[in-house]
């Protein structure tokens, strides 16, 4: 009788494959080498110092544009002062000695007797006021150039321009009574309204070309001439 071998479950079969399956695969969850997870945190740390740097230097940048925008509007803002100012000064060395002159006669006029003041000469050749630019100073206001002046310097500024405005509001009503009241109905009040106004401004001049002066050499040091 024939020898007839039973394997046992143990035994291999003739492919060389265990009876109890194949061999389970490796988990690919497996951890992952620390050397490998240190460099990950590395780059990761050195992409946000890139961008950190990066953004830094872009607003430095935008604030050096933005400063170097406000001393351009300062310094225009100053030259437009100092052409205004010095045309202005002109306009009241043209017309102040005359207003002396006319504020000094309508005061003998008035000092004299109704009766004497026919042998006194006045001559009245026109009001003879200023006009007094301030296109610069409005400019100024409209671009916000006077916030990027020194404060000091823009202090002076206002006053003398506040003056300006005073000198310029008296000349409108002066102007209005004449209107009103011409020399030819009433003299004597078109005189006296004219005496209160070289009153005023024979004071206010002078005052406007002792600032003017002491203003001019600040701007000429504020854009470096």
């Amino acid at each position: 009788m024939a020898d007839v071998h039973l394997p046992h479950l143990d035994d291999e079969h003739d492919d060389g494959a265990s009876l109890s399956g194949p061999e389970p695969a490796r988990s690919a969850a497996a951890p992952q080498p620390k050397r490998f997870r240190s460099s990950s945190v590395l780059k990761i740390g050195l992409e946000v110092l890139l961008i950190s740097t990066g953004v830094f230097l872009g607003l430095m940048g935008e604030q050096w544009r933005t400063r170097s925008e406000h001393r351009e509007l300062a310094h225009e803002a100053l030259r437009r002062f100092r052409t205004e100012i010095a045309a202005n000064r002109k306009s009241i060395l043209a017309v102040q000695a005359y207003h002396v002159k006319t504020r000094d006669a309508l005061d003998r006029y008035f000092a004299a007797s109704p009766a004497g003041r026919a042998s006194i000469n006045v001559q009245v050749r026109g009001i003879q006021p200023v006009f007094f630019g301030r296109t610069a100073w409005d400019l100024a206001l409209a671009t916000q150039a006077l916030s990027y002046v020194d404060s000091d310097l823009a202090f002076e500024l206002s006053d003398i321009y506040t003056l300006q405005e005073q000198y310029a509001n008296q000349t409108r009503d002066m102007l209005q009574a004449t209107y009103l009241q011409p020399p030819s109905i009433n003299t004597d009040g078109f005189l006296a309204a004219l005496k209160e106004y070289y009153g005023d401004i024979v004071r206010w001049e002078p005052e406007l070309l002792q600032k003017y002066d002491a203003l001019t050499p600040r701007l000429d040091r504020a854009l470096g001439e």
